[in-house]
């Protein structure tokens, strides 16, 4: 890989504005793809519409640019690739890696054993479906085996998805597509070739890689963070309450993000402003200074 192939990207979902969690997403995401001399995309990642708020997408879009990180290209969104996720579904179908489930979550709460991404689906309609059920959502078809889970940060994990994930879903039964299934697809055709993320998400590493071999692009490299937390030792999200970071007075957050990251930015940069950090902060940009990932 050279350096001018890097394409990384930051991809929050639009539920509310962006909090100090997103933020260190967005700068170490950022300034990695810089550092490398590569591009760096936006993505809203908008495919649950039934968590989205309006005009969430547009003040995210505002704070980054008053945070002085300029994306390349233009805004990519899901909600306008639904026709796409759905043709890959259906490619997915007809290669019988994908099935019609008629299960509802409760059903498979009551039955299933806990694994390290939730629930594991017991395989109740991986044989067709019982007698007098309906499809609800579509599930894909894992295989026994085992993979190695490459990390640029955190060691390496193995795991049988087959046998600690399960069949995980591609399309749930209100119609909507899922994350792993959108995320795949849209990274793909970004041609990302760095995935920078919280550690809240590596569990979902397993099941993306697997569903990339499926469908033939080419894996990514990961890099997982640590996890911001608030005073209770709560992860700071949205669900959670987290505030707002003040895209008035950029500078101290920048410089908080790059602190939790373990940069070390010098007090020479208090009086910086964010180009002048974000340049620092890319010409500096060490990954193994970054804190171990413990979520």
């Amino acid at each position: 890989m050279t350096h001018n192939s890097v394409i990384g990207r930051f991809a929050p979902s639009p539920t509310g504005p962006l909090h100090f969690g997103s933020l260190i997403a967005a700068v170490a995401s950022y300034v990695d793809a810089r550092a490398a001399g590569g591009q760096w995309h936006l993505r809203i990642d908008d495919v649950d519409q039934t968590r989205c708020q309006p005009g969430a997408a547009a003040d995210i879009q505002a704070t980054l640019e008053a945070f002085g990180l300029h994306w390349d290209g233009p805004v990519q969104t899901q909600d306008g690739n639904r026709s796409r996720y759905q043709a890959v579904l259906e490619t997915l179908i007809a290669a019988g890696r994908a099935y019609p489930c008629g299960c509802t979550r409760r059903e498979v709460a009551a039955v299933g054993r806990e694994g390290p991404a939730g629930i594991i689906y017991p395989g109740t309609c991986r044989a067709g479906l019982p007698p007098g059920r309906e499809a609800r959502s579509w599930r894909f078809r894992t295989e026994p085996g085992e993979w190695v889970i490459e990390d640029r940060h955190c060691p390496a994990i193995t795991v049988n998805v087959y046998r600690d994930i399960g069949d995980f879903i591609l399309r749930r039964g209100d119609g909507l597509h899922a994350y792993h299934l959108a995320m795949v697809i849209d990274d793909a055709e970004l041609g990302v070739t760095d995935v920078v993320r919280g550690g809240d998400l590596r569990a979902a590493t397993a099941p993306q890689v697997t569903l990339q071999h499926a469908l033939g692009p080419s894996t990514p490299r990961y890099l997982h963070l640590p996890i911001a937390l608030d005073e209770r030792g709560r992860k700071l999200s949205k669900t959670n309450q987290a505030p707002a970071v003040d895209p008035t007075h950029p500078a101290p957050s920048l410089l908080a993000a790059l602190t939790f990251l373990g940069q070390a930015p010098p007090s020479s940069l208090h009086q910086a402003s964010p180009l002048e950090i974000l340049d620092w902060a890319t010409a500096n940009w060490a990954t193994h200074q970054i804190p171990a990932v413990t979520a």
